[in-house]
């Protein structure tokens, strides 16, 4: 199964890997080598996670992960597709831009 990646998670995932590099670079791949495993297994069982409520017609689902939030969806292809990766105290609405 494929996982995509939308610019705004790469985006996301870049700025927390450079966070993390600062204070630790080795803590800073193994953190992206992780997050890319725990979404390869999201691609092979994308029904697994509990849809937002509110978002529940977009298909929109979370995985809380290490105190992040993925925001995803099954694609129509097979796999999913990775919309947002969240922060502590990030919002569902602002972030997904869908209200």
């Amino acid at each position: 199964m494929t996982a995509l990646l939308t610019p705004a998670a790469r985006a996301e995932l870049r700025t927390i890997a450079l966070d993390i590099a600062r204070g630790n670079p080795p803590r800073a791949l193994s953190f992206v080598v992780e997050l890319g495993e725990v979404v390869a297994r999201l691609a092979e069982m994308p029904q697994a996670f509990p849809l937002v409520p509110r978002y529940e017609a977009r298909g929109i689902r979370r995985r809380s992960w290490r105190g992040y939030g993925l925001l995803y969806a099954a694609a129509e292809s097979g796999g999913i597709v990775l919309h947002r990766i969240l922060g502590p105290g990030q919002g569902h609405d602002r972030a997904l831009h869908l209200s």
